[in-house]
C-alpha cells in the first residue's frame, strides 16, 4: 500500500458518517444547496473528497443522506414526546416536519424531491407509516387509506413550501425578503381594493398581516382531520 493510500485509509476510519453529515447540515443550513459542494465540505472537514465518497458517496447522496437525518430525527424526537390520540399524533408527526423545515429552510425542496422520486425511501416510507398507521386508527375505511394519508402528506408539503425559501425558485419573489414587510404590504394592498368587489380580501387583509403561520397551519391540519373523520 502506498503512503498516500495509508493516509486516506486512515482518514477514512477517522472520520465517521455522522461528522460528514453533520458538516454538511451546517453548511445547507448556512447557505443552501449551493453552499453544499464536496470540495467545500471536503476543505471544513479538512479531508480529501475520497473520504467522503467513501462514507456517503455522490453530491445527490449527501444531500439525500442529509434530509434523511434531519427527517428522521425529527421524527424520532416527537415519537418520544407524543402518546396520545390518533389525532394528536398525526399533529405531532405533521409539526415536526414543519419546525425541521422552518429550521432549516432547504429541507421543504429536498423532502418534496425525496417523496416524489423515491417512494421506497426512508424519508417517505417513515412519513406514510407514521401518519397512515393513525389515519387507520381514525376509523377511515381501509379503501381510503391511501388517499387520506396523501392528502396530509401533500398538505404539508404545500404549507411548508410557501413558508420556505425553495432553492431554485424563479417565480420572480426575492427570497431574502422580511416577512412582516411583505405581509404589511400585501395587506394594505389587499385593503385600498373597493370593499364591494372584492368584500372576502378587504376583510381578511387585517388578518393576513397578523396571521401566525404555525397556527394557520395547524387549522388546515385541523380541517382535514375534521374531514377524515367523517369518511367512514
Amino acid at each position: 500500500m502506498t503512503p498516500s493510500a495509508r493516509r486516506s485509509q486512515r482518514r477514512n476510519q477517522v472520520l465517521s458518517r455522522e461528522q460528514i453529515l453533520s458538516a454538511a447540515i451546517e453548511l445547507l443550513d448556512a447557505g443552501g444547496e449551493g453552499a453544499l459542494t464536496i470540495r467545500a465540505l471536503s476543505d471544513r472537514l479538512s479531508t480529501g473528497s475520497g473520504a467522503i465518497t467513501y462514507h456517503v458517496g455522490r453530491r445527490d447522496d449527501l444531500l439525500d443522506a442529509a434530509t434523511e437525518e434531519v427527517v428522521t430525527g425529527a421524527l424520532g424526537a416527537r415519537r418520544v414526546e407524543t402518546s396520545g390520540t390518533p389525532a394528536e399524533e398525526i399533529r405531532a408527526v405533521v409539526l415536526a416536519l414543519f419546525d425541521a423545515i422552518a429550521d432549516h429552510q432547504w429541507l421543504a425542496t429536498r423532502l418534496t424531491l425525496q417523496i416524489v422520486r423515491n417512494p421506497v425511501g426512508p424519508v417517505t416510507v417513515e412519513i406514510f407509516e407514521r401518519i397512515g398507521q393513525q389515519v387507520g386508527a381514525l376509523g377511515v375505511p381501509r379503501e381510503r387509506w391511501f388517499d387520506a394519508a396523501s392528502t396530509l402528506v401533500h398538505y404539508v408539503l404545500g404549507a411548508v413550501s410557501q413558508n420556505a425559501r425553495i432553492e431554485g425558485d424563479t417565480s420572480g419573489i426575492d427570497g431574502d425578503v422580511d416577512r412582516d414587510e411583505f405581509f404589511d404590504a400585501a395587506s394594505a394592498a389587499w385593503q385600498e381594493l373597493a370593499a364591494e368587489t372584492y368584500p372576502f380580501m378587504h376583510a381578511v387583509a387585517g388578518q393576513m398581516r397578523e396571521h401566525d403561520d404555525r397556527e394557520q397551519f395547524l387549522t388546515g391540519i385541523a380541517v382535514i382531520l375534521d374531514g377524515l373523520a367523517r369518511l367512514h
